[in-house]
C-alpha cells in the first residue's frame, strides 16, 4: 500500500514536472492610447538556463523568446502591429511603447521547457478623450412661455467607445449616458434657466481618463429681445417701462420747442420784411 502511495506521488510530481501547473492569476492591465506599459513578471532575474517565450492573443502567438540570455523579438509576428515597439528585460518583463487600441488583449510568459503559463496579463488599450462641445440646442426664440425662461444646451462627443458621458450640477451627477461599442456621436440634453448661477460641466470618463468641459450660461444662453421684459424681474421691467416713457416725453418736449422756434423766426422774418418795404 505504501509502495503504490509513493508511486502515484511520483508520477504526480513527474507530470507536474513535464506539462506544468498553471497556478498564475490573471493580472488585469489599462492604459490610454499612446504610452507606455511594462507587464511585470515576478521574477527577479532569468536564470541561465530558462527559455521563456511571450504569447500574444487568444491564439497564443509567440511575439518575444528568452533563451538563456538572448533576448528575442518576433517583429513579424502578430501582423507586424508590435514592430519596434517590444523591449525585454532582465527579469523577463515585456515593455510595449506608443501602446495603440490593437494591443488590446491576452498577453501570456510560458516556460518551453515545463510547458507551464508562468504570468497572464489582460491588457486594455483605451483611446484618448475628447473633450465634450456644449452648444445651444435651439438658438430661436420661441413664443411659448417655457422657451421664455429656460434655455435648451446639447454636449456633444464624436468617435468614441467604452464612454460614458454625463451632465452635472457641481459634485452632482444629473443624467449620463454610456456606449460600449464605437460610436460616431453621443450627446446629451439640459436645460437651464437664464438666471441659473449654480454651476454645470459636461464629463465623459472611460475606467482610466475624463474630459471636462465647464459651461458658460452667459455665453451660450442669450436672452431674445422682444421677450426680454418677460424674463426679467417685475421691478426691472417697471423701471424700464418708466425709463422709456421718459424718453418718450423728452423727445416730444424737443420736437414741440424745435417747432416753436421756427415758427418764432418765420414771424421775426416776416415782420422785418414788412418794415423794410414800408
Amino acid at each position: 500500500m505504501f509502495d503504490t502511495f509513493v508511486y502515484f506521488c511520483l508520477c504526480s510530481w513527474s507530470l507536474a514536472g513535464v506539462f506544468g501547473a498553471d497556478t498564475n492569476v490573471m493580472k488585469a492591465i489599462s492604459v490610454t492610447e499612446g504610452e507606455s506599459i511594462t507587464l511585470n513578471t515576478d521574477f527577479t532575474a532569468v536564470k541561465k538556463d530558462d527559455l521563456l517565450l511571450w504569447m500574444f492573443g487568444h491564439k497564443d502567438i509567440p511575439i518575444a523568446q528568452i533563451d538563456r540570455n538572448n533576448y528575442k523579438i518576433f517583429n513579424d509576428s502578430a501582423d507586424g502591429r508590435f514592430r519596434g515597439r517590444l523591449k525585454l528585460d532582465q527579469t523577463g518583463s515585456l515593455n510595449i511603447t506608443n501602446t495603440i487600441i490593437t494591443d488590446s488583449g491576452l498577453y501570456k510568459i510560458t516556460s518551453i521547457r515545463t510547458g507551464s503559463s508562468l504570468d497572464t496579463f489582460n491588457l486594455t488599450v483605451y483611446a484618448r478623450l475628447p473633450v465634450p462641445v456644449i452648444i445651444r440646442h435651439s438658438s430661436q426664440c420661441s413664443s411659448s412661455s417655457s422657451s421664455l425662461q429656460n434655455c435648451s444646451l446639447l454636449c456633444s462627443v464624436v468617435n468614441v467607445s467604452d464612454v460614458t458621458l454625463s451632465w452635472y450640477e457641481g459634485n452632482n451627477a444629473l443624467s449620463s449616458i454610456s456606449v460600449s461599442h464605437l460610436s460616431s456621436s453621443v450627446s446629451l440634453h439640459l436645460e437651464v434657466t437664464y438666471q441659473d448661477k449654480n454651476t454645470y460641466s459636461c464629463v465623459i470618463n472611460n475606467p482610466i481618463s475624463n474630459q471636462t468641459r465647464h459651461l458658460d450660461i452667459s455665453k451660450l444662453c442669450h436672452m431674445c429681445q422682444e421677450v426680454c421684459v418677460l424674463c426679467c424681474g417685475f421691478a426691472e421691467a417697471v423701471i424700464r417701462l418708466a425709463l422709456s416713457a421718459v424718453v418718450g416725453v423728452a423727445t416730444v418736449a424737443v420736437l414741440v420747442y424745435d417747432i416753436k422756434s421756427r415758427s418764432l423766426k418765420q414771424n421775426k422774418s416776416l415782420q422785418t420784411s414788412s418794415s423794410n418795404s414800408d
